[in-house]
């Protein structure tokens, strides 16, 4: 699904954070987000989710316009926010329940627990569960629902570094096969790299987008993610000097 944000523009008070904030993000592609804090990012995704109104702006999926709340984004705080007393079963399937559709998630969902790492964890709870098996719970919920476009709001900060890497390398096995597009705020440089087809980097707050950023590599491996000491170098001193 296309997205297609023209001159968007949003202010807590009479402090500008997302002014005149125009881009466009192509069907299936990957884009990340980065810049300081307090530029706009998780803003940015809140407005589009329906969560926060813009002051003006245009928001197209497809090139149909978007007012609030809508069923083509589905929304991955950095948070896994499953509930403690369902099971992982039910925490996936909670998207069918609240539409009526209970049954068919769950067997929708039965058949996806293998391919996000889950499987043996549908009866489980939330607090026999790891970080990251969380995450990948809190994932499968959101891949889950009917939306063509996932926002992904820092999903893996939460977690210790050895496994945000394996969340980040199973992420980037599993975006082929999600046929979604995906936009990602990170504050991470080398997730955002790792994973993107396209980095978005954000200046100051009302600023804008300071510099768009191509990945070009396709077969993606972490020596290949090492190995971008120069491309991680511009991305710090842009985000530095903003």
């Amino acid at each position: 699904m296309e997205l297609s944000v023209t001159n968007l523009n949003f202010s807590y008070t009479d402090k500008p954070i997302l002014k005149e904030l125009s881009f466009s993000v192509r069907d299936g592609e990957f884009v990340s987000i980065l810049g300081p804090s307090g530029c706009g990012k998780s803003t940015l995704l809140n407005i589009l989710a329906g969560i926060l109104k813009p002051q003006s702006g245009q928001i197209l999926t497809n090139g149909q316009e978007i007012h609030g709340i809508s069923g083509q984004f589905a929304y991955m705080p950095q948070n896994d926010l499953l509930f403690p007393w369902r099971t992982i079963l039910d925490n996936v399937c909670l998207y069918g329940e609240l539409h009526q559709r209970k049954e068919e998630m769950k067997e929708k969902a039965g058949a996806q627990f293998a391919r996000f790492g889950l499987e043996g964890c549908e009866d489980k709870y939330p607090h026999e569960l790891s970080g990251g098996m969380r995450q990948r719970a809190a994932f499968l919920r959101t891949a889950l629902c009917d939306a063509g476009i996932f926002l992904l709001d820092e999903p893996f900060g939460a977690l210790d570094v050895i496994t945000r890497g394996d969340m980040q390398d199973w992420l980037c096995e599993l975006r082929t096969n999600l046929k979604r597009t995906i936009l990602l705020v990170t504050h991470d440089t080398d997730e955002a790299i790792y994973l993107s087809d396209r980095i978005l980097i954000l200046g100051r707050p009302g600023e804008g987008i300071r510099e768009e950023i191509c990945i070009s590599e396709e077969h993606r491996t972490r020596d290949w993610l090492y190995e971008q000491g120069q491309l991680r170098a511009r991305i710090h001193r842009i985000i530095k000097f903003v």
